[in-house]
């Protein structure tokens, strides 16, 4: 008798409580961000980064995060992440109770001066510094390479920039390299160089996507990873997000999609596509933004013949 096959699993990794919501003109109070989280976290997903330790006064989006973290639903089952900006962000967010952080460098000059007034180099400094005291006090620590393929402001990244700077987060003590297509820009060409690159100094084992998909790549973007060995993806429910110090940057992948490309696929996700259609909605209504991915509204009419009704696709 031959062995049944063994089901591989990829991780997504849902960003719209933090990524998707910090770009969004509408600011949901925590009590309305834990309900968003609530509905993820129902679906399946047990990845999420539920918000970030930056200044209100530069995203007030994220105002109130300590309280999103004492309220969070199944810590036991579900891995949750911080977003933190600087040591005294990592300080309050493991205050909060975050045990994984993460660390957001742009890898171009220009970009990382919008986004935090430091140069690559003394930010690569600060992070490094958080990633070895996150080792010693047993919280796991992820770096971001924001704008890993192309900048808004100086145009496409070699390759090599994005596997120096990967290099010396993962020697540093990162358990995860996250390459960022921070404004859609990228291509599978593209992202195969990347992670070529990339692969010469950290196992792909360990080594995340986030994609944008302002030119409606990101799924092809998503496959052209897989293919090379990624086996961790970032995606935002419906869609939903963007980089407010990126001009020019729209939504993250949706959710939804990735989870259909994975399931069609084979591939485990422990998510099941059309649980996620209640979730759009939910989060369209907190949002008040119309959300939905590019195979959202076929989801939507299965999962509405599913429950024996039907709607307008949204």
């Amino acid at each position: 008798m031959m062995a049944a096959a063994v089901t591989e699993s990829v991780i997504i990794n849902e960003v719209g409580p933090r990524d998707g919501l910090q770009s969004q003109g509408k600011t949901l109070a925590p009590r309305a961000r834990l309900a968003l989280i609530e509905h993820l976290v129902g679906t399946g997903l047990r990845h999420v980064e539920a918000g970030s330790f930056v200044s209100p006064k530069a995203v007030p989006q994220m105002a109130g995060t300590d309280e999103v973290f004492h309220g969070l639903p199944s810590v036991d089952r579900v891995r949750y992440a911080a977003l933190v900006p600087n040591m005294k962000g990592y300080e309050l967010a493991v205050a909060a109770g975050a045990r994984v952080v993460n660390v957001v460098l742009s890898v171009t000059e220009t970009m990382n001066y919008e986004n935090i007034r430091r140069t690559v180099d003394e930010s690569a400094a600060d992070f490094e510094q958080i990633i070895e005291r996150a080792s010693a006090e047993g919280i796991t620590a992820q770096a971001y390479l924001a704008v890993a393929f192309e900048c808004p402001f100086e145009g496409p990244v070699n390759p090599e920039v994005v596997r120096r700077y990967a290099e010396r987060m993962s020697a540093a003590g990162a358990g995860k390299i996250i390459i960022a297509d921070t404004i859609g820009a990228a291509n599978p060409k593209g992202v195969q160089a990347v992670l070529a690159a990339v692969s010469g100094v950290v196992p792909l084992s360990r080594v995340a996507c986030h994609f944008h998909d302002t030119r409606g790549m990101a799924l092809a973007n998503v496959l052209a990873s897989l293919n090379a060995g990624v086996r961790e993806f970032d995606a935002s429910i419906g869609g939903l997000g963007g980089c407010p110090f990126s001009p020019g940057a729209t939504g993250n992948v949706a959710t939804e999609d990735v989870a259909l490309l994975l399931d069609s696929m084979g591939y485990d996700t422990g998510v099941e596509p059309q649980a996620l259609v209640p979730v759009v909605r939910a989060a369209e209504e907190l949002t008040g933004t119309a959300l939905g991915g590019k195979s959202f509204r076929w989801l939507a009419r299965q999962y509405d013949a599913q429950q024996g009704g039907t709607r307008d696709g949204r």
